[in-house]
């Protein structure tokens, strides 16, 4: 429920791997289903079956060939996807122009800002010399709560093209008088990037409006990277239904109304298929946990899960953040809704309602619930609205202990504030004597975890409400039990999620977004963040943009930090000599 509070040739070998190996088909996080799996109903994973698709240096957006013939290249600058890859870690290791030595007031601050029609709620994407406008362009592409996509040349903020996702007579949707997301909704989510999809790449889009006669709608939309025109003979209206007995159900189905969802969570492009997973429009009405699968080849419908077909609530937001891959299943944290405390012989709820749970979903026929884990207090802190759904999943690198054994982990906290560490073979189910899981620590954050974490050089970065932004290093596959360094300020709500650019393993810097009435972009010492390198706000109003936007994820791509507001995106990079 969305309430308010609570490390030069090691390195390319490294990101060869990483990007290549771990985040694209990282062994032992297995798909598909295990016996008494919740599955669903579909037509499997799309039609891209082979090959490796857009891994778009940080931005790796999936695998599987393009039908659209399509030629463009990517680029090593690339930001193709919420938190720069589909492990959701955070991190940029192309950056070669910031460093913590010209990251500072008298050398770094805003440079631009690209002004947009709406309020700019999905992370700011990235696509580095790309043939368009009639040259040749590093392109930043920018969507908004009035239904819009913008596509500017990132070093200059000329606007290559817009398009509206509004079809004749419609507008965007009204907030249904909910202050979350207000005064329209139209572009919440952070799209998906594939480069080889498409005459010169593709940007997946998910998009909410409402009509003249008052029907709501949302649609998914395939965007040519260079034109903004419709591919796919797109866009293709979102509808769905699930067996169950639910919220919202008819003649033992429980059916998608487009006006009670959102698309609020990050798009996943994995394996030829756009994933997209709702949440419900302000916590009003009858609702439930969908994840929807498209083809990204087709933009047809590939696959459905409701995860709380025979209840409700659990739905599924996390704050923006994008569901995670090992590059085969899914993990997501889901809101607070029914979980079914009777298992069945499988240790799976009896009646396939998994509410405020850390999923697993397998993806190799359709999309089911492979394994779970939830804990044991699940039913008291959903009714308590202390849900796992306002955090995201984070699957992190291989990590080998000290015996030499490698460990396939991923880790996400929700308002509980205790980071929940496990392991992706198998996550621990349900049982009520105790929680049985990889790693537990409490009491470490406050206020709750409304964002994700970052990852980078074996350490995890967290910033919840009302909290410091906190380090945990890794040592022997394990997180510190307290953290190794934080910042001397603290962020209010919603916190932060950080973002991390370096080169390679040298340079970094960790960046985080505050809100607030006068917003500000900070930058940290990833090795003590109690170092801070620049504040928007050391120098009077120079480099500061105005007011906050909730939910944003600052972006690095080649030299610059974009930050999305209420009207537009702030642009810092080097100063002019």
């Amino acid at each position: 429920m969305q309430t308010l509070p609570n490390p030069r040739r090691f390195f390319l070998l490294s990101v060869l791997i990483v990007c290549a190996s771990i985040f694209m088909s990282c062994g032992g996080g297995g798909g598909g289903g295990t016996s008494g799996a919740a599955s669903a109903g579909g037509s499997g994973t799309g039609s891209a079956t082979g090959g490796t698709g857009s891994t778009g240096g940080t931005g790796t957006s999936g695998t599987g060939t393009s039908s659209g013939g399509g030629t463009a290249m990517s680029s090593a600058s690339d930001v193709a996807t919420y938190h720069n890859d589909i492990a959701r870690t955070g991190q940029n290791l192309n950056e070669t122009i910031l460093t913590p030595a010209n990251v500072k007031a008298a050398t770094f601050g805003k440079v631009g800002f690209f002004t947009v029609d709406g309020k700019v709620d999905g992370e700011p994407l990235f696509a580095g010399a790309l043939a368009i406008a009639g040259g040749t362009h590093n392109v930043l592409y920018v969507v908004t709560e009035h239904d819009s996509v913008f596509a500017f040349d990132a070093d200059t903020g000329a606007q290559l093209w817009k398009v509206s996702a509004l079809l004749a007579g419609e507008t965007p949707s009204d907030d249904l008088g909910c202050a979350r997301l207000t005064p329209e909704v139209g572009i919440t989510s952070t799209p998906v990037i594939d480069r080889s999809r498409g005459a010169h790449g593709t940007i997946y889009v998910v998009a909410m409006s409402k009509d003249a006669a008052g029907a709501y709608h949302q649609r998914v939309h395939a965007l040519d990277l260079a034109t903004g025109a419709e591919l796919l003979n797109g866009p293709i209206e979102v509808t769905a239904s699930y067996p169950g007995s639910g919220a919202n159900s008819s003649n033992g189905h429980v059916i998608f109304a487009p006006s009670s969802y959102a698309d609020r969570a990050a798009l996943l492009l994995l394996n030829g298929v756009i994933y997209t997973t709702w949440t419900s429009h302000c916590d009003a009405g009858a609702y439930t946990g969908w994840i929807i699968g498209y083809s990204a080849d087709t933009l047809q419908q590939t696959s459905v899960l409701d995860v709380t077909p025979n209840g409700s609530g659990g739905a599924i937001w996390m704050s923006a953040a994008g569901p995670a891959s090992d590059g085969s299943s899914i993990y997501l944290l889901d809101g607070n809704g029914t979980f079914d405390t009777t298992l069945n012989a499988s240790g799976f709820p009896a009646q396939g309602n998994f509410g405020n749970a850390y999923l697993k979903l397998g993806t190799s026929s359709g999309l089911s619930v492979a394994d779970y884990f939830a804990m044991s207090n699940v039913v008291q802190e959903s009714n308590a609205d202390e849900d796992l759904g306002s955090g995201g999943a984070l699957v992190l690198p291989d990590l080998t202990d000290a015996s030499g054994a490698v460990h396939h982990l991923t880790l996400g906290t929700g308002k509980d504030d205790i980071i929940y560490v496990l392991n992706r073979d198998s996550m621990g189910k349900f049982n009520a004597a105790g929680d049985n899981i990889y790693q537990e620590i409490p009491s470490q954050l406050s206020g709750g975890e409304f964002g994700m974490p970052a990852y980078f050089n074996s350490t995890v970065y967290f910033g919840s409400v009302s909290d410091h932004l906190k380090a945990f290093t890794i040592t022997n596959a394990r997180l510190s039990a307290t953290p190794t360094s934080q910042t001397v300020m603290s962020f209010a709500y919603p916190g932060t999620t950080p973002s991390i650019s370096a080169n390679g393993s040298a340079n970094g810097i960790v960046w985080a977004a505050e809100n607030g009435n006068v917003a500000a972009l900070h930058a940290f010492d990833p090795g003590n963040l109690a170092t801070e390198l620049y504040n928007s706000n050391q120098m009077g109003t120079r480099d500061q943009f105005g007011v906050g936007n909730k939910f944003i994820t600052p972006m690095i791509a080649n030299g610059k930090v974009y930050v999305g507001t209420t009207n537009g995106v702030a642009v810092f990079g080097l100063l002019a000599k």
